[in-house]
């Protein structure tokens, strides 16, 4: 399953890590290179929300800048009655 926003479909991006060889030329080096890359994967910040949705609730995932504009109608969480 990929986790993906419910508001605004936002989900995981591919990009590179590089790995760098040499001395920066700021410290005295000829300059850097990049002697290779390999794959890796952004991750969106994703929380886990309970959410109304069509009068139920559903928990779903949900990337902060969403939380954060507040699009949604949160669900009051139980209280636990003791006796």
């Amino acid at each position: 399953m990929i986790k993906k926003c419910a508001i605004c479909e936002k989900s995981s991006l591919q990009g590179k890590v590089l790995s760098r060889k040499g001395q920066y030329k700021s410290k005295g080096g000829t300059g850097s290179k990049i002697a290779r890359w390999s794959k890796r994967k952004f991750l969106a910040n994703l929380q886990k929300v309970n959410i109304m949705v069509d009068g139920t609730t559903k928990k779903v995932f949900i990337c902060a800048k969403c939380i954060k504009k507040g699009s949604f109608k949160k669900v009051a969480p139980k209280i636990k009655a003791s006796i």
